[in-house]
């Protein structure tokens, strides 16, 4: 049982969405164009959580509505410290990524115990539990969220006010995300996480703890999207417990599904695909939503692999050519 990979071809797909993002800003800049700059970033951020969630959901099995919670945690780990006039952005990220951490173990070893329906809900309990935690803390704003007057310092290497290093940034941590997840598929880990998603009992007739590989493997997801909630509070200097609300974590849902579960470059184009899409018929109409859902039911319907699952379709009819 491999894990899914994408054909050779379609890696010239992903190649040239990778040099797209490389190339981007110092062309933005050129054009004066700071939205898609903003734009940009935002993709690069929140497709960091969608392949954490990927990691889990896509190999896993795991299919969890309350994914936001962690990227929701990763924000806070910024807001809250900076409230007190500590930036330190080496602090930030390792309360980000303990705190992720810690969460995903706790919640992690009684949702696991569960499966299916009952996983989905579970994740989705705790996930409000804590959005609900933070709506009532008034202190930090509560259901009015949090400012960031100042982003995280990293002693002088990093400088993330400007907007091309937090960019540069974002894109380095997401390739640094998917080579760690490579490895991770591609190892015995790996293959026992997917051998779980495929045959649960027979992974355990042959020995294997698949409790305990599985809790590893949500415990490593929720520490990426961590890290992604880190940059999301750098890059919108606001921080509101609508981040992790449920809703939050469906539109990662969408990412993974609509790029295509199980491929570790899909939820990339994904998240691309879902933002720009968003931006574009948001511009058009205010019925923008109605237009979004029917397209997204279009290729959950017949779109199956979602965007990957396309491409590798139209490769094949232009190979029997």
């Amino acid at each position: 049982m491999k894990p899914s990979a994408p054909r050779r071809v379609s890696w010239g797909v992903y190649g040239t969405l990778f040099l797209f993002l490389l190339a981007a800003p110092p062309v933005l800049v050129w054009a004066d164009q700071p939205f898609y700059m903003d734009l940009l970033t935002r993709v690069l951020i929140l497709s960091i959580a969608a392949s954490s969630l990927n990691l889990i959901l896509g190999y896993g099995g795991m299919i969890s509505l309350g994914h936001a919670a962690f990227v929701g945690l990763g924000a806070y780990s910024v807001a809250i410290p900076s409230y007190y006039g500590i930036y330190s952005g080496y602090l930030h990220l390792g309360i980000a990524i303990a705190a992720c951490v810690l969460f995903a173990l706790v919640t992690g070893a009684i949702c696991l115990r569960t499966r299916g329906v009952y996983f989905i809900m579970i994740t989705l309990a705790f996930a409000q539990m804590l959005y609900f935690t933070f709506v009532s803390l008034e202190e930090y704003g509560a259901d009015d969220g949090l400012l960031i007057y100042q982003r995280s310092e990293f002693s002088g290497l990093l400088n993330l006010e400007n907007p091309g290093v937090l960019y540069y940034l974002a894109m380095g941590v997401l390739a640094g995300c998917l080579g760690l997840m490579n490895r991770l598929i591609h190892s015995r880990f790996g293959r026992v996480i997917v051998g779980i998603r495929h045959n649960e009992p027979r992974m355990q007739s042959l020995g294997y703890n698949t409790y305990r590989y599985k809790l590893a493997c949500y415990a490593i997801s929720g520490a990426m999207a961590g890290i992604s909630g880190f940059l999301l509070g750098n890059f919108t200097y606001f921080i509101s417990p609508e981040m992790m609300d449920w809703t939050r974590s469906g539109e990662l849902i969408f990412m993974v599904v609509l790029g295509g579960t199980g491929v570790l470059l899909a939820p990339v184009a994904g998240t691309a695909v879902f933002l720009l899409l968003e931006e574009i018929l948001s511009a058009f109409t205010v019925y923008w939503h109605l237009l979004f859902g029917g397209f997204l039911i279009a290729i959950v319907l017949f779109g199956r692999g979602g965007l990957h699952g396309l491409v590798e379709k139209l490769e094949r009819r232009n190979h029997s050519r």
